[in-house]
């Protein structure tokens, strides 16, 4: 009797051990992400997301890793990396807005932003975006990098002296079609690798472009960049929602610390951000490129209509989710 006993006590530790065993979680598996860019490998615009994608697979070793597969062109359209990404071609890609306007109408707000993003986040104005994003099956996770302001760049001997583009043909992308239009310009879009031969053929007079993002193959065929800068070229951190939501709360935790982090670093008035400023200046005057300033009521004019006409499109078309982006991303005027 006393040794069926300690059998069945034997037997019973043994199932309970194995029940423990069971019930302790196993620990995650290191998940990798396809990542893809919106800009060539290499080039200066996509540089800060394989750095962020360098420092995510630091931080993220046996938890998260980003598998970068490339950039567009050469993986296609940088028009519709996001909307391929959202069908589940691509898990997570570094992209500006203007590139998914296609799939997510709302997106120019990003460029159009007159507040920090921390600002953003705490009135809810990146909540409201996140729910809107969210029904296209994508995933807002941040701005990883802030190219500045758009300039406007011009060939030799198309200098201008006031608000006022008539006569000039211009190469562009949605960010600031409407605006140049306005003002006279003729205008034609282009793929990012195409800006040094229309420019270098004479096809276009000049090219809308962030200051910090300008190519250096750019800089022969241009002599003026005309102040004051208008929009803010953001580049974005993007990523299929469906994956997003799959992966551990250690997985989202590791690229949001280094989204939002690069995304507060990257704040206009931040020292860091002046002294890439004050970097690119030197860059310009190194590789003779004038600068042209408007000024007084030709600069105001400038200013105005950039940001008049960019609002009137904007809301014209997103009629039902404009008025209140405007109100969350602006400063009252």
């Amino acid at each position: 009797m006393m040794k069926t006993k300690t059998v069945f006590l034997k037997g019973l530790a043994a199932i309970i051990a194995t029940g423990t065993i069971l019930a302790t979680p196993l620990a995650a598996e290191e998940v990798t992400l396809r990542g893809v860019s919106c800009f060539p490998i290499g080039a200066p615009p996509g540089v800060p997301f394989e750095n962020l994608v360098t420092e995510i697979n630091e931080k993220g070793k046996g938890i998260v890793q980003i598998d970068l597969l490339g950039g567009a062109p050469a993986i296609g359209s940088p028009f519709q990396v996001v909307e391929r990404m959202a069908q589940g071609a691509y898990d997570i890609a570094g992209c500006p807005e203007a590139f998914f306007g296609n799939i997510i109408p709302e997106a120019p707000a990003l460029r159009l932003q007159e507040k920090t993003f921390a600002e953003l986040r705490e009135n809810g104005a990146i909540d409201y975006f996140q729910e809107i994003s969210n029904k296209k099956n994508v995933q807002f996770v941040g701005r990883h990098h802030d190219d500045g302001a758009f300039n406007l760049f011009l060939a030799e001997g198309k200098a201008i002296d006031k608000a006022d583009l008539t006569g000039l043909n211009l190469r562009v992308s949605p960010v600031y079609t409407a605006f140049f239009k306005a003002l006279g310009a003729s205008v034609q879009r282009s793929s990012m690798p195409e800006v040094y031969t229309l420019m270098e053929s004479g096809a276009v007079d000049g090219y809308g472009w962030s200051v910090r993002g300008i190519s250096p193959s750019w800089y022969p065929v241009t002599k003026y960049r005309v102040e004051p800068g208008v929009y803010r070229a953001s580049i974005h951190t993007v990523a299929n929602m469906t994956k997003w939501n799959a992966l551990s709360d250690e997985a989202r935790a590791v690229i949001n610390d280094v989204v939002i982090g690069w995304e507060n670093k990257m704040e206009g008035t931040s020292d860091y951000a002046k002294q890439l400023d004050a970097e690119m200046l030197k860059v310009f005057e190194e590789n003779g490129i004038e600068t042209i300033t408007l000024e007084g009521e030709e600069a105001d004019k400038w200013v105005s209509m950039a940001r008049e006409t960019a609002w009137d499109e904007f809301i014209e078309q997103n009629p039902e989710t404009g008025p209140k982006l405007k109100e969350l991303f602006t400063e009252a005027q």
